[in-house]
């Protein structure tokens, strides 16, 4: 590892990581004219974001850095598969792993794997249905469209915000920190859908201060030391695929764990893969 990598990963833990990442929360969501005229332009040009795709192109119409950055795609940029066997991207993004778990154990990167179990927050009832099953971890850059959607049709059945660290979900801090996923804070989304249960994952990172899903708005901050858990049994809370279920307030990582009785991910899938929202990446049994 090249130092300047292992000076990146020690920095991080020692950091004020929940302390930086709620500085973050307020400066995003800063409103100061001069702000903005100072932050997007250079932001759009040193992540090359095509603005050409959004809903409304013109920067100077965004009210706050945070609304520029979870802004709408300009209808009909992304194709959402309509075939009913498919499985589509929820997001656009990277394929970072996929595959299948291993027993308990999910593929992180070389050298690294990490419990199915603790990342469903230590819920070994709900790890018991996915065990053996299938995985795909997909990472979103600062550039990518950061609005989160439904892969599959699905009906929620529970949400769960587990507390934890917030490093960085770079690649280099993939590859160097055991478990990264298991420990950062998330929120875990299980639904049942056609291919049989799933569970989306959506990983907070540093400066990742803020989770939100539609049903329920912001889930994270603020961030608690208990894990909390919402049951929806009787609330018939139902998506399409393609419907948008949730948003990051700065970027981060999906994980995608599928029971595996019911479906395959795409032959032609690949780490390290870009992918686009409604692209299809699986298909149902």
């Amino acid at each position: 590892m090249k130092l300047s990598a292992r000076l990146f990963i020690a920095l991080q833990h020692v950091i004020p990581q929940h302390f930086l990442s709620k500085m973050m929360w307020r400066l995003t969501r800063c409103e100061y004219k001069w702000f903005l005229r100072l932050m997007l332009p250079f932001f759009i040009r040193q992540f090359k974001v095509n603005m050409e795709e959004a809903k409304d192109s013109d920067w100077r119409s965004y009210s706050s850095f945070n609304n520029f950055f979870t802004r709408e795609l300009k209808e009909g940029v992304r194709e959402i598969s309509t075939n009913e066997e498919t499985i589509t991207s929820p997001v656009d993004g990277a394929v970072s792993q996929l595959g299948k778990i291993n027993a308990d154990l999910i593929f992180q990167a070389k050298g690294h794997a990490y419990s199915l179990t603790q990342l469903l927050g230590d819920r070994e009832d709900l790890a018991k249905t996915f065990k053996n099953g299938q995985f795909n971890t997909i990472y979103l850059s600062p550039k990518d469209y950061h609005r989160i959607h439904m892969p599959i049709d699905g009906t929620l059945k529970e949400m769960i915000h587990v507390p934890g660290e917030l490093f960085s979900v770079s690649p280099t801090t993939v590859e160097n920190v055991p478990a990264l996923f298991a420990r950062n804070e998330r929120v875990v989304c299980l639904f049942d859908t056609p291919a049989g249960p799933m569970a989306m994952i959506l990983v907070g990172a540093i400066f990742v201060g803020s989770i939100e899903t539609v049903w329920h708005g912001e889930v994270t901050p603020p961030t608690r030391k208990d894990i909390r858990n919402w049951i929806y049994d009787e609330d018939e809370i139902s998506f399409v695929k393609g419907q948008e279920m949730g948003r990051f307030n700065m970027g981060s990582t999906v994980i995608l764990v599928h029971a595996n009785k019911k479906m395959d991910w795409d032959k032609e899938l690949n780490a390290e893969q870009s992918v686009q929202l409604g692209e299809v990446i699986g298909s149902i049994k």
